[in-house]
């Protein structure tokens, strides 16, 4: 077992650290795709629409946006033990307050569960850069593909399991129990954290924090409610427009903000290196394959074939015992052969995944649908935490956490937007064929058609760039 000195001069065990900080990071990004199979539940219990209860995850993904740029400024002013206790803590204050909500409060009582949620996922936005930084600060440049493979469990698997364990509960137990569960687990990581298994490992560099760029980032949420309002029937035009302009000018704002400022909030500088650019959109395309996967299929499952919860869940099983699997063997091939060919074949795989799929949609097979989601969820873990691999090395080891930290930022926001279109285009395309008279099962098949073939073309663009790597070695990616 690996001894290492944390920075107040302590010994602690690496594996426990990375074990009990890997088991707390997973927990909590369970609950980011865990809803998708509660869904129907939830929209009977509150009396809401399908649009309204897809905040739930849209929402999530959309605050954690806001909250990831802020993780490098907390690694460098705080303890990294603080920090990871005081974000455990806030995702149960979030929990409970989604556990105590009345659902005969109706629409308001979703709202007011909403603001639990937006508590977690502001939670699992501060830990997803910083677990995956603490784990390149903690790692020799020579085995960071093999650790970051492993830490890919957690980014992939944790997505894959949500709808999986969601499909469990909901069998034997009511949807409260989901987050009941969730506090339960991450209750016991803050008492092993507090026990010492968590220690400070991270050099840190005081700055104070820039409120206005905090504030700026809100802009994000501004437009993708915008696009996710344009799908919905007869649209406030004017004042959605009003938000777009606003939001896309505080985005902006920001962008030029962090150009300019001595210690910016997110250092914008690290995309001046080209690896580090295509990593980033590599990670993303991937990363909308995985989340889309993960809600789109089971809504298929549910809706087109009419399965229960349970089983829809448990169809996602085979896909993310593969990308499990693949995970870890995958941070060892990049380190072997390079990262460009190892990518290359998750590219392939993630396209043979979605072409398939949109071949067997009108066969109503569910092993068929359950196979495809299998190619797509593996070719996942030869891209996703490879392309941030990648992206770390190119970097100084000063700019890491930064790096970090615009990848994941950007990944989320791709990620909540290829959700939000890809439900807007299922449910715009659906409407217009019931319109023309087509029987239901015929409009939902058309609108999942429509999807498919979006994430086609969106996973051809990330081959083409997969391509255009600069060719990687073990040797040349670990200077």
């Amino acid at each position: 077992m690996d001894q290492s000195i944390a920075r107040n001069g302590k010994s602690y065990s690496r594996f426990w650290f990375i074990f009990t900080l890997l088991v707390g990071t997973f927990t909590m990004s369970i609950s980011q795709s865990s809803l998708s199979t509660a869904y129907p539940t939830l929209m009977n219990a509150f009396g809401i629409s399908a649009s309204t209860v897809q905040w739930l995850t849209t929402g999530f993904m959309l605050v954690m946006c806001v909250s990831m740029p802020i993780s490098p400024w907390m690694l460098n002013n705080m303890s990294f033990k603080t920090m990871f206790i005081g974000a455990l803590g806030l995702f149960d204050i979030g929990s409970l307050m989604i556990i105590l909500t009345p659902a005969s409060w109706g629409i308001n009582g979703f709202w007011f569960m909403m603001i639990g949620r937006a508590m977690e996922a502001f939670a699992v936005g501060v830990l997803f850069p910083s677990y995956q930084t603490v784990l390149l600060e903690i790692t020799p440049k020579e085995e960071r593909g093999s650790t970051m493979g492993i830490a890919g469990l957690v980014m992939g698997s944790a997505l894959a399991c949500g709808p999986i364990v969601s499909g469990i509960v909901l069998k034997f137990f009511s949807w409260k129990s989901l987050f009941i569960l969730f506090m339960l687990v991450i209750s016991a990581i803050i008492l092993m954290a507090a026990s010492g298994l968590i220690q400070d490992v991270m050099e840190r560099h005081e700055t104070n924090l820039d409120w206005l760029s905090v504030i700026l980032l809100v802009g994000l949420i501004g437009i993708m409610y915008v696009v996710d309002q344009t799908g919905k029937k007869n649209p406030a035009w004017g004042i959605n427009a009003g938000i777009f302009i606003v939001s896309l000018i505080a985005v902006t704002w920001f962008c030029i903000r962090q150009l300019h400022l001595k210690h910016p909030l997110l250092e914008l500088r690290v995309l001046k290196t080209f690896n580090y650019d295509l990593a980033i959109l590599l990670t993303s395309i991937s990363y909308i394959a995985l989340i889309v996967t993960t809600i789109i299929f089971p809504l298929y499952y549910q809706g087109v074939l009419k399965v229960s919860p349970f089983v829809s869940g448990m169809a996602l099983v085979p896909g993310a015992a593969f990308l499990s699997i693949l995970n870890p063997l995958s941070g060892k091939l990049a380190d072997k052969i390079g990262f460009k060919p190892t990518m290359l074949v998750g590219m392939f795989m993630i396209i043979i995944g979605w072409v398939a799929g949109l071949i067997v949609l009108n066969h109503l097979s569910l092993l068929g649908m359950i196979l495809c989601a299998m190619v797509i969820e593996g070719g996942n873990a030869f891209v996703m935490m490879p392309a941030v691999t990648l992206g770390a090395n190119a970097l100084p080891d000063k700019l890491v956490p930064h790096g970090t930290a615009v990848i994941t930022t950007v990944r989320q926001v791709l990620g909540s937007a290829g959700v939000t279109i890809s439900t807007l285009i299922l449910t715009v395309a659906t409407t217009n064929a019931l319109q023309r008279g087509s029987s239901a099962q015929v409009a939902s098949l058309h609108g999942y058609h429509l999807v498919f073939i979006g994430m086609i073309v969106t996973e051809l663009i990330g081959l083409v760039l997969a391509f255009m790597l600069k060719n990687t070695n073990k040797e040349k990616s670990t200077k």
